[in-house]
């Protein structure tokens, strides 16, 4: 039986300049695979039919949008997961989803070695070659944009020579990678951090410079899990969806940063993430009412780590699997509703509410009614801060006796 190769196949030129270089130069046969993650634009029928076009002996398309929003953007929610607190993962969190097809794919189609059309600069060569060695450590995995210094002139010529059918004489300005959770712009004049995004860069969301009426929502969760947007049930692929749109119409969800790449260099990206930051801000609000402090503060921490293993490429190691745990324990109570008011770039809660609360409106009122036994906090505030008054009055017991 011939050899097969695995191909994670986007329909753009470098993957499908891929197909045929591999099988010339290695004798095997390519397997194309796309998976639809929710990044809209062309029709993946369209794409399955220019892999098998290009020389892919089968070519599998899958639909894993529900897949990715419950199984990877929803995690991502309930760990409030922001890369240097402000990133929302937007590819990290679809790599390990295409791997884990990838690696289904080989499997099935009885291939030895997986390819990507990653570059050496990135993370994405990390996050599908670590995630394959987790999943499938026996297999191998080639990458010819990296290894073999692949270059768009040398893709464009391959093309050409093949009489490939896609098109080599439209190029965007910038690198773009989408999905349901959110959009990231790189390159072109965007390099020089100097130069401001302009509004061609962006798609997910208007200019929130501009005058419109706001928009008022009310999010509803379940154990940490969106259910109903404004009392109408929803699943997670759907409340983002509806979040995109709606956050999006009012500019929420910008981001322009110079983030700090796994390689080792800095990279300026531009992000708009409307659902997922819209989503993340009610998440955080419903846990400020419902998680005991010393959890609500440890979380933060957990929070941080668990973002960085996902950006890094560890989305199947042991640690993050041990803090997928703490994270799922720490939502046994949001539950409840939190109004928000999308409007001029930002989502801001306004309201609140939940049986599981842990607001007391006796103990926390000033006026009438309330129920905190004020004398108690003399004696509390005395003993907090024993430990650095004697510290203190030690300083100055050492200070006098050097003069």
């Amino acid at each position: 039986m011939t050899d097969r190769v695995v191909l994670a196949y986007s329909g753009g030129l470098d993957t499908s300049v891929g197909i045929g270089w591999i099988a010339e130069e290695t004798g095997v046969e390519v397997v194309a695979v796309a998976v639809d993650v929710g990044q809209g634009g062309e029709d993946l029928e369209e794409i399955r039919k220019r892999a098998l076009a290009c020389g892919a002996v089968e070519a599998v398309v899958a639909d894993a949008r529900d897949e990715y929003a419950e199984q990877y953007c929803l995690p991502a929610l309930q760990a409030n997961a922001l890369y240097m607190d402000r990133y929302p993962l937007v590819s990290a969190l679809s790599r390990p989803l295409i791997v884990k097809h990838l690696v289904e794919a080989a499997k099935y189609h009885g291939a030895s070695t997986v390819a990507h059309g990653c570059t050496g600069k990135g993370n994405d060569q990390v996050r599908f070659e670590v995630g394959i060695g987790a999943l499938a450590p026996d297999l191998k995995v080639i990458a010819p944009v990296r290894d073999f210094a692949w270059t768009r002139e040398k893709a464009i010529a391959w093309a050409e020579d093949r009489h490939l059918p896609i098109d080599v004489t439209k190029k965007s300005p910038y690198s773009i990678d989408q999905n349901v959770w959110g959009r990231a712009v790189e390159t072109g004049f965007l390099e020089d951090i100097w130069n401001g995004p302009i509004e061609d860069v962006y798609a997910y969301t208007a200019d929130p410079a501009q005058p419109r009426a706001a928009d008022e929502v009310i999010i509803t969760f379940e154990k940490g899990v969106p259910v109903a947007i404004d009392g109408r049930p929803v699943s997670v692929l759907q409340a983002v969806e509806e979040l995109n749109r709606r956050a999006g119409a009012q500019g929420v969800g910008r981001l322009d940063m110079v983030e700090d790449r796994l390689v080792g260099i800095k990279s300026r990206e531009v992000y708009e993430a409307p659902g997922a930051i819209a989503l993340i801000t009610a998440h955080q609000e419903l846990e400020n009412v419902t998680v005991e402090r010393d959890l609500a503060r440890f979380k933060r921490t957990v929070e941080q780590r668990w973002s960085e293993l996902v950006y890094d490429g560890l989305w199947f190691s042991p640690l993050k699997d041990a803090l997928d745990a703490f994270v799922a324990k720490t939502q046994e109570h949001v539950s409840g509703e939190v109004r928000m008011t999308l409007h001029g770039g930002r989502a801001v809660p306004t309201g609140r509410r939940s049986a599981a609360s842990l607001y007391d409106f006796n103990l926390a009122t000033y006026d009438e009614g309330d129920a905190f036994d004020q004398s108690l906090a003399k004696g509390f505030v005395q003993l907090w801060g024993l430990p650095s008054k004697i510290a203190a009055r030690r300083e100055q017991q050492l200070r006098s006796a050097g003069q």
